[in-house]
């Protein structure tokens, strides 16, 4: 999730939370990591100083996906800021102040960090606003009422001030307790395409990645894992990694061997001329084809009830056509550009921590636990991160731990702790592997009169302490999330397997709805064919959600569903909602030179209530659909014999190419709602869509993920 699913997540129903608190002015600039220069702190989450400059805090790491423009824009709107003078920072680790108020501790995943921040925000950026005017109130004379805030700028008649002006008055006032939000007429910023606040920086080189943390007499590290899951050091001959210039030392810690140098380059040098013996006697020794076999055995049993209306087998035994197929998907990892890293430095009796952390406050508590070190004389330093797709956000914090430990292990001097990409691609945490077994029937009309879906695939809440917040009942909604509300027929059955296999996965961008849209949109659209139905106009019969039915009415417009596209060409529909939000696309489709689609252009239609920066959101969604659409084409971890996984980088785990992106219409649906995630919900769609034009074009059903193992025509 960027990917967490917020599935069972306790939501907190009180908005008002942090701002309730009322903070005097140095403890709230001291909360926000600011101790001077700061007149005017009225709460957790906003700050002006006497230059005019705003800056808005930001709870939730940034890696791309546009929180920290989004939250400021719902600050800044309500405050009346000129855009010019926002500037962000990110908040340090703070439960109590900063939490996601979805997960009940900082976290960033499930699409969440909008929504679950919406009246949070805006009633910061309200509070602050009152302030000032109170305090401009009081300088002029004048009623609140009578003043006017613009842009930056409070006014009275012919009387003008800044808010730089009034920050030092505005610090003496009490926060208002309710402040008054402004009604959606009143918006000035939010709905526009304000640009980000982080695209100048990121473009001239000055926005802060862990990978640029220099600390005085740092080393860096690399780090050999064992090459079988549940493997671990036997022995270790150290002479030739010792040998190369720049390294500094060996060290063995319980998640493997790590090398410390001057630089990364002899740090990975040196990781490469270790001689290790692996004790791989309890590792995970089954391949891929393996895994497929025994959960494609285990889908062809009921399983663990998910859903259940009428009688499923009676109806599929009276059904006049019949419809079965398994539906194969591999491992695939996350590969953000920016692989896990994290620079730890004790100072004094001060441990600092400087990393791009989806889970702030467990991750710095996860390093304090191996460090010994009480949390009140800890600091995280949160920095942009270079991507993520859910990868840095793990249920038992392990990269933190394990940075932990090689930093405890050297002991002179702050670490560098880097994976290499080998290490990324190897290390585990994968979309799970998963099985779909479906069976359909419809009746001599056509109709679907029958479905019967069962989903074998690994729980990443399973044996963490997550558990029970993932899985109630012996049921994880992540194995089968979106099937029972996707479409519902008078006869259907959904059920689940938890398969155990030694092999860490994770939440990848949008979890199960990975798999589970893929699944369901590809064989509900052969069954709409095969009963003389348009992939469209029979989906729309179907859909019961006004919402989910207007996303698609508006992607097949757009698209101009019913035309003929170009010759060699096909498109296919697909339609899904994952995280609160609707996503509708059409793909049109060409078979290339390599023998598998070449996707000339998508049209999607997005519903993620309101729009607070359409640009933002027009971005999601065309790298949802990248993202998507390159790994349903070429992407696969494949666990060789005795487990061990082929693939090591860019060259054997394949992403989309720029000349392979097409081009990428998206239609926003006005909307009243309070918004939703848009970080993740455009991912779902994608392949199904190129599927079902796949299909059309071909006469090829694809039921085994990625392309090239299972589509090529």
């Amino acid at each position: 999730m960027n990917a967490i699913t917020p599935t069972r997540r306790g939501f907190l129903q009180s908005s008002g939370l942090v701002l309730g608190m009322a903070l005097p002015l140095g403890q709230a600039a001291r909360a926000a990591g600011q101790t001077t220069g700061l007149p005017f702190a009225p709460n957790a989450f906003v700050r002006v100083g006497t230059d005019n400059l705003v800056t808005v805090i930001i709870k939730h790491v940034e890696f791309g996906q546009g929180p920290a423009t989004g939250l400021a824009t719902l600050v800044a709107d309500e405050m009346d800021a000129d855009w010019g003078q926002i500037r962000v920072e990110m908040a340090p680790a703070n439960d109590p102040l900063y939490k996601n108020l979805a997960f009940g501790t900082m976290g960033t995943g499930g699409s969440s960090a909008i929504s679950n921040s919406w009246i949070q925000m805006r009633t910061a950026g309200a509070s602050a606003r009152a302030m000032l005017v109170e305090a401009a109130a009081k300088r002029w004379g004048v009623p609140a009422a009578s003043i006017k805030v613009s842009k930056g700028v409070v006014s009275s008649g012919a009387r003008k001030a800044r808010f730089g002006e009034l920050a030092a008055d505005a610090a003496q006032l009490k926060p208002p307790e309710k402040p008054v939000l402004k009604t959606p007429d009143q918006f000035t910023l939010i709905g526009k395409d304000t640009p980000k606040v982080d695209s100048v920086a990121k473009t001239n080189g000055t926005a802060m990645f862990t990978m640029d943390i220099q600390r005085p007499g740092m080393v860096h590290t690399a780090i050999a894992h064992p090459p079988a899951f549940g493997g671990t050091v036997k022995s270790v001959i150290d002479t030739a990694a010792l040998a190369v210039p720049g390294v500094l030392g060996v060290k063995t810690i319980p998640q493997g061997v790590v090398v410390y140098a001057r630089d990364g380059y002899a740090a990975r040098k040196g990781a490469a001329a270790l001689d290790v013996t692996w004790d791989l006697s309890k590792a995970e020794k089954r391949t891929s084809d393996e895994l497929y076999a025994q959960f494609a055995e285990a889908s062809e049993q009921p399983g663990k009830q998910v859903e259940k209306i009428g009688d499923t087998a009676a109806a599929l035994k009276g059904a006049g056509k019949k419809l079965e197929a398994v539906y194969q998907f591999p491992y695939l990892a996350h590969a953000p550009m920016e692989p896990l890293d994290a620079v730890i430095e004790m100072n004094g009796d001060r441990l600092h921590v400087w990393m791009g952390s989806q889970f702030q406050v467990g991750e710095l508590g996860a390093i304090c636990g191996t460090l010994g070190v009480p949390m009140e004389k800890a600091a995280l330093h949160e920095q942009y991160a270079g991507g993520s797709f859910g990868r840095r956000a793990t249920p038992t914090m392990e990269f933190a731990v394990e940075a932990a430990a090689a930093f405890k292990a050297w002991g002179k001097g702050p670490v560098k702790h880097v994976w290499t990409r080998e290490n990324d691609i190897r290390g585990g945490r994968y979309r799970p592997l998963a099985v779909h077994t479906i069976r359909g029937g419809l009746d001599p009309a056509g109709n679907i009169v029958a479905w019967d879906q069962v989903v074998a695939a690994q729980s990443f809440f399973k044996n963490t302490p997550m558990e029970g917040m993932g899985i109630r009942n012996g049921v994880d909604d992540a194995l089968t999330e979106g099937i029972a509300e996707s479409y519902k027929f008078a006869n259907q059955y959904i059920g689940q397997h938890i398969m155990e296999v030694g092999v860490p996965t994770l939440w990848w961008r949008s979890v199960g709805n990975t798999h589970t849209a893929y699944a369901v949109e590809t064989f509900i659209d052969e069954l709409l064919v095969m009963g003389g139905k348009d992939p469209v106009a029979g989906r729309l019969a179907l859909m019961e959600d006004p919402r989910t039915r207007a996303v698609l009415a508006k992607a097949a417009e757009i698209a101009g569903w019913g035309k003929k596209p170009p010759a060699g060409r096909a498109r296919g529909v697909a339609a899904w909602k994952s995280f609160g939000s609707y996503v509708a696309q059409v793909a049109e489709v060409s078979k290339g030179a390599d023998g598998l689609p070449k996707v000339h252009k998508v049209w999607c239609a997005v519903d993620c209530g309101i729009a607070v920066n359409p640009n933002v959101i027009r971005a999601q969604m065309e790298s949802g659909i990248g993202y998507g659409l390159g790994h349903a084409l070429y992407s696969e971890v494949e666990l060789g014999e005795g487990g061990i996984v082929k693939q090591s980088n860019f060259d054997s785990y394949r992403s989309l190419r720029i000349s392979e992106m097409p081009e990428v219409e998206v239609a926003i649906i006005a909307s009243d709602k309070n918004p939703t995630g848009v970080g993740e919900p455009g991912l779902p769609p994608i392949a199904p869509a190129v599927a079902n034009a796949w299909r059309k074009l071909t006469g090829k059903a694809v039921r085994r993920l990625p392309f090239t193992v299972g589509g090529k025509a």
